[in-house]
């Protein structure tokens, strides 16, 4: 039995941010119904169709799920919606704000009929910000919440992440915030709101640079993969052309480095501590890189293990998938509704050692309609 066995969960979302706070949970085991229109979640139709004629942005965050169509601007189909929402532990969406209300199912209605509902919202500012009613993408979260100012060198300017971290942090968040909410229901039967804003929580990840900021006054350097408060912290070329990424937090681990190495001049008491290295950030740089470029990534993987250096190579895709830790328990390959097999990543949430499991594949549009709707019919 999965740890949320026996919870349902009606799921309004689109996407990315709020579809993976729902994968999460039905990963967990709750029993998750996606509410979509016609045409499908918009996510079906963005990019390349892998399978099928979905795209992989569906078909990441939306497995171990069952798929209904209804229009929600239809009166009979938001009376059927009504009764599963009446019959479900909750609600998730991420529309923009007030789009429920005018629906007419707001929490503030949906709770009149089902006092332990928990009700997450997952939106792009929240509902007490100004900016509200603003259509919102990761892309732009992170260029109004400071965090482009974090990646990026001098040379190329701010820049955003490579994949959406607001996307990713939001609803992580969401699922702290539900599975409280669900704890906090256990205690008292009653239900609760959640929100989520992808820009708060976007705000929240420049922690702990907010510090920096309000007592000295200085707004962060941009230095590409190098550390403003670290030395060395940075990539190093190999000599056959590879990347090793380093990060040196501790005097300790500056003396298994300066071992690896084996680097005389490195070892000079000028460099002894991090104060001190970054004051010669330049020529610890300088005289870290050249080490690197004595020989190949072979090499430097096995000295890595050897004297035990925060340190591993920037690895390509296909290296990273052909890790046995990602190869034969990460990745799962299963059938597809269209006959053609699909590769999911499993939820990374180990309980007693195991990970979640995938019992279905992403659902094709409307491939459970029958089933769910000839139950809730059944129902009195």
């Amino acid at each position: 039995m999965a740890a949320l066995d026996g919870l349902k969960i009606i799921d309004l979302t689109h996407m990315v941010a709020g579809p993976l706070c729902t994968m999460l949970l039905a990963d967990l085991g709750a029993d998750v119904i996606k509410i979509e229109p016609a045409h499908g979640d918009t996510s079906r139709h963005l990019g390349e169709p892998i399978a099928g004629h979905d795209t992989d942005y569906f078909l990441a965050y939306n497995r171990n799920k069952r798929s209904v169509v209804l229009d929600l601007k239809d009166a009979e189909d938001l009376a059927v919606l009504r009764r599963m929402i009446d019959a479900a532990d909750m609600v998730v969406e991420n529309f923009r704000a007030g789009t429920m209300e005018r629906l007419g199912i707001g929490y503030d209605s949906l709770r009149q009929s089902n006092p332990g509902l928990i009700y997450c919202s997952v939106s792009g500012y929240g509902p007490a910000s100004e900016a509200a009613h603003r259509p919102a993408v990761d892309p732009v979260i992170q260029a109004l919440s400071g965090i482009m100012q974090l990646t990026g060198s001098a040379e190329s300017g701010p820049l955003k992440t490579g994949f959406p971290l607001g996307d990713y942090v939001a609803p992580l968040f969401a699922t702290i915030g539900v599975l409280s909410a669900l704890r906090e229901r256990d205690r008292t039967g009653i239900g609760q709101r959640v929100d989520i804003s992808m820009f708060e929580a976007m705000v929240f990840s420049l922690l702990p640079r907010e510090g920096t900021f309000f007592a000295k006054g200085r707004e962060p350097v941009l230095r590409g993969n190098a550390h403003g408060q670290m030395v060395p912290a940075n990539s190093y070329f190999t000599a056959d052309n590879r990347q090793i990424y380093v990060f040196i937090h501790s005097d300790k681990f500056w003396t298994a480095l300066t071992d690896m190495l084996d680097v005389d001049a490195l070892k000079s008491p000028d460099f002894a501590t991090n104060a001190m290295r970054i004051a010669h950030r330049e020529q610890v740089d300088q005289l870290i890189a050249q080490a690197f470029l004595q020989h190949s990534l072979n090499y430097w993987n096995e000295r890595i293990d050897r004297f035990a250096v925060p340190a591993g190579a920037i690895r390509t895709f296909p290296e990273v998938f052909d890790d046995p830790l990602v190869r034969d328990q990460l990745m799962e390959t299963l059938p597809h509704p269209s006959g053609e097999s699909i590769h999911l990543l499993r939820s990374p949430i180990r309980l007693n050692g195991a990970l979640p499991s995938i019992r279905r594949s992403p659902p094709a549009l409307g491939e459970h309609q029958e089933e769910i709707i000839h139950a809730l019919l059944e129902r009195p």
